[in-house]
């Protein structure tokens, strides 16, 4: 189901990650339906970081769970890398989940009564071709804290653990659902700088989604969403370094 896919139209004839062609999605909340997704038309390359922008309700949680795995569209069909997650099976979307996507959620749900690399050898242990645990922390610069438990961890301490556990497994996806969101500007700069760090030293397919517009300005391009619709799409040709951003 996973093979490669290029297209000699795409920009600087990148390697199409996602191709996604007409997705719609439709909650039944009792008698009522909630129309999350739009028609969703939307090409994301390989090693592009990508920001999702766009207010609550705006249907970017819905598109990146989509993406991942972990919901499926009511209409319309995503692709990664030539095949049709829509039409996969459960097993195929497990394996997909397990080995080519890593996920950073709002909070960190670590483990509180693992160490940091006991949180990230967790993942480690189930993934084809993991890096060390060891080297994972010390992506994210936290080569120092490997032995301390969550609680003795500050909040961007625990996010960076998270980015680290995510991608300890080698995917070749990083989705992040908010992951500055409950944290401050300096903090969440920090675990900006470390997203930038895996995206350039990895070469990670990364998509951000935050309602915070100045986050925008670190991405390749930026996919504006406005009521389950893509309103805009901006490419940004020089990209901010983390530290330059303030909100």
């Amino acid at each position: 189901m996973l093979e490669s896919a290029k297209n000699p139209d795409t920009p600087m004839n990148k390697e199409v990650v996602f191709h996604v062609h007409g997705v719609t999605k439709i909650y039944q909340m009792g008698e009522v339906q909630v129309r999350a997704l739009r028609g969703i038309d939307l090409d994301l390359y390989k090693g592009e970081f990508t920001v999702f922008l766009g207010a609550s309700g705006s249907g970017k949680s819905t598109l990146l769970n989509i993406l991942g795995g972990l919901d499926s569209p009511t209409d319309g069909h995503v692709q990664y890398a030539g095949g049709d997650l829509t039409r996969a099976s459960e097993k195929e979307l497990t394996a997909y989940r397990r080995y080519h996507v890593g996920f950073v959620f709002q909070f960190y749900n670590l483990i509180p009564s693992l160490t940091a690399l006991e949180n990230i050898a967790v993942v480690t242990e189930i993934a084809n071709s993991p890096m060390q645990p060891e080297e994972a922390l010390k992506l994210v610069d936290l080569g120092d804290r490997l032995h301390h438990f969550p609680a003795q961890l500050s909040g961007g301490e625990q996010q960076r653990v998270a980015i680290a556990r995510a991608i300890a497994k080698n995917p070749d996806v990083l989705l992040c659902d908010e992951p500055t969101g409950a944290l401050d500007s300096k903090t969440g700069i920090v675990v900006l700088e470390a997203l930038q760090r895996v995206n350039q030293e990895l070469g990670t397919t990364t998509a951000v989604i935050t309602h915070n517009a100045s986050i925008a300005q670190m991405a390749d391009r930026v996919i504006h969403l406005a009521d389950g619709r893509i309103s805009q799409i901006d490419t940004n040709e020089t990209r901010l370094d983390p530290s330059q951003l303030s909100w």
